[in-house]
């Protein structure tokens, strides 16, 4: 039987009686509608392989064009245009993201037009599965590919609405790109369908009537316009669908200690886990751990590249209600999530022991950099010595060890007495971890798609947006304390909401590749003033039409049909 190869999907076949059910080969339709029991199982798992290829340019897209990261140098793979903004087509981790997106779309409406509902629990079980799959590839692909919500979803364009196989392949001509308005409310149709079909609990690695749920109060947050202009009927329906999975007494907030290695529990494992693509270690083999999305961010074992690290912005904010010290002899973490970082302190090769250093961030005409410089005791007093220049430190707070000294240029600079942290190029290695070392296997990591603190955060955004600031205050803090002890806010109301919240989604979430989306879904600038070989003075605002990524060159080319472009200005 002939298979028809089309470009939006990739090569998924799309042939009225072959399915690719990759990786696993082909099944004829007469197969499946005759004994579905037997067929379900491996068309679903080919339908969940899909996102483990989806998943690791969809982690790059989100979170290296946000704040929370830096790079050492510039680079010449594809992902550097992320991190730039140097917006190109032929990008091929765009491809993939679209490919792998596409192919999960198609093998889940084959499921979906070939098995009839109804039949058992199970296999409506596993037909929901499959309309979770299509809701979420539609709303991850309208939020890279089309604009911020609140900005004429009728008119601006999302991607194409393309469920199953046309009944004529031979004559294709396939839609253009749905507007966002259709193509979320795609989204949205197919997650309230899984949300009704699935019934069976299984571990966070498959779809659940949760999952679906979760998902929904994301969309509808993404609905619900800016702080300064919401959308109250789609605040409300996040605040709902937030409400089910909180409600159901499935998942819980894992206790500080638990959160801190969080990482490194297997998803099916973990608590807070509403959804995750499960990754397993034989993926993996020998030297490919490098490949991983967490192999950029660190080097462990002799495995990754260890080329990002944790940006200086995000140590800031860490930072902010108390300073977090990683070094052994005084090891403290304010902020739980500071346990996801780890610098490389390096010891002197010929005494064995660290060296003391003051490092800050001095502006280097319109350039950011870092300065360790190696410091002397004399009593109580303190000094550091850069090159020929030695300073005296004056204390902010000394209990923290945080000082500033009078720089050669004529400015104050504030900054930290630390151990020596090893450079690469002229950045210390904050490494990060958060997405590493699950089971303690090098680079090993399953994605988080959705978990309950994103919930709790969700439902305080949107009862922000309702004006009842009380219960935002609730939620919010249950997030915010379960991190630093005590550090709850006394208060939240319109003139605080929208800095609060956002800052402790920027904490929560971060390295889960939803950073540049909260920001420009919000209307609101991304600014990342901090060291790196960045723009780092550059803004970037939410009407930028960089903003949104350009559609693969590749897809548009062989596209049987009109599929348009983003603006290139």
């Amino acid at each position: 039987m002939k298979k028809i190869v089309i470009a939006i999907l990739a090569t998924v076949v799309l042939s009225a009686c072959d399915i690719d059910r990759y990786p696993h080969g082909s099944m004829d339709s007469e197969t499946i509608v005759s004994d579905p029991d037997a067929s379900l199982q491996p068309l679903l798992n080919g339908m969940y392989a899909q996102l483990k290829s989806w998943s690791d340019p969809m982690h790059r897209m989100g979170e290296y064009a946000g704040d929370n990261m830096m790079i050492r140098g510039s680079s010449t793979d594809a992902f550097y245009e992320f991190i730039s903004y140097a917006r190109t087509p032929n990008n091929y981790r765009l491809t993939q993201f679209w490919n792998s997106g596409y192919k999960a779309i198609a093998q889940a409406s084959n499921i979906i037009d070939m098995i009839d509902e109804g039949q058992s629990a199970e296999i409506d079980n596993n037909i929901g599965e499959s309309y979770y799959v299509r809701g979420m590839m539609y709303f991850y692909l309208t939020r890279a590919f089309g604009r911020p919500y609140y900005q004429n979803p009728e008119t601006n364009l999302g991607v194409p609405i393309v469920n199953g196989t046309p009944d004529d392949v031979i004559n294709l001509d396939l839609p253009d790109r749905a507007t966002v308005k259709d193509s979320y409310e795609q989204a949205i149709s197919d997650l309230k369908k899984a949300e009704q079909l699935l019934t069976i609990d299984k571990s966070s690695i498959y779809a659940s009537k949760e999952a679906a749920q979760a998902m929904l109060s994301r969309i509808y947050l993404y609905m619900s316009g800016t702080y300064d202009s919401p959308n109250t009927e789609y605040a409300q329906l996040a605040v709902e669908y937030a409400d089910k999975v909180i409600n159901s007494g499935k998942y819980s907030l894992l206790p500080r200690d638990q959160f801190m290695i969080y990482n490194t529990f297997i998803p099916e494992n973990n608590a807070e886990t509403i959804f995750a693509i499960k990754r397993v270690a034989s993926e993996f083999s020998g030297y490919d751990h490098y490949y991983g999305v967490g192999g950029m961010y660190a080097n462990i074992g002799g495995m990754g590249w260890g080329e990002m690290y944790a940006s200086a912005k995000y140590i800031s904010l860490l930072d902010e209600t108390g300073r977090n010290d990683w070094r052994e002899d005084s090891y403290n973490m304010v902020d739980a999530r500071a346990a996801f970082i780890r610098p490389t302190y390096a010891k002197d090769a010929s005494t064995g022991e660290y060296t003391e250093v003051f490092r800050f961030i001095k502006e280097d005409g319109d350039v950011l950099n870092y300065v360790q410089a190696a410091t002397t005791r004399s009593g109580s007093t303190i000094t550091c010595t850069e090159g020929d220049d030695t300073y005296t430190l004056t204390s902010v707070d000394a209990s923290q060890e945080i000082y500033s000294i009078n720089y050669k240029d004529g400015k104050t600079y504030t900054g930290v007495i630390d151990n020596y942290i090893t450079l690469n190029r002229v950045y210390p290695q904050f490494y990060i971890i958060k997405a590493s070392l699950e089971g303690e296997e090098s680079h090993l990591h399953s994605p988080v798609i959705s978990r309950l603190g994103e919930i709790y955060l969700n439902r305080a955004e949107a009862y922000a947006k309702l004006g009842d600031y009380g219960s935002a205050l609730i939620d919010l803090n249950l997030v915010r304390e379960r991190s630093i002890v005590g550090g709850g806010y006394s208060s939240l109301d319109a003139s605080n909401a929208s800095e609060r919240i956002d800052k402790e989604r920027q904490l929560e979430l971060a390295y889960q590749a939803e950073r540049s989306y909260d920001v420009f879904r919000n209307g609101k600038d991304l600014t990342r003033h901090y060291p790196g070989p960045h723009q780092q003075f550059e803004t970037i605002s939410a009407d930028d039409y960089r903003v949104t990524f350009y559609i693969p060159q590749d897809a548009i080319n062989s596209y049987p049909g009109t599929l348009t472009q983003n603006p290139t200005e």
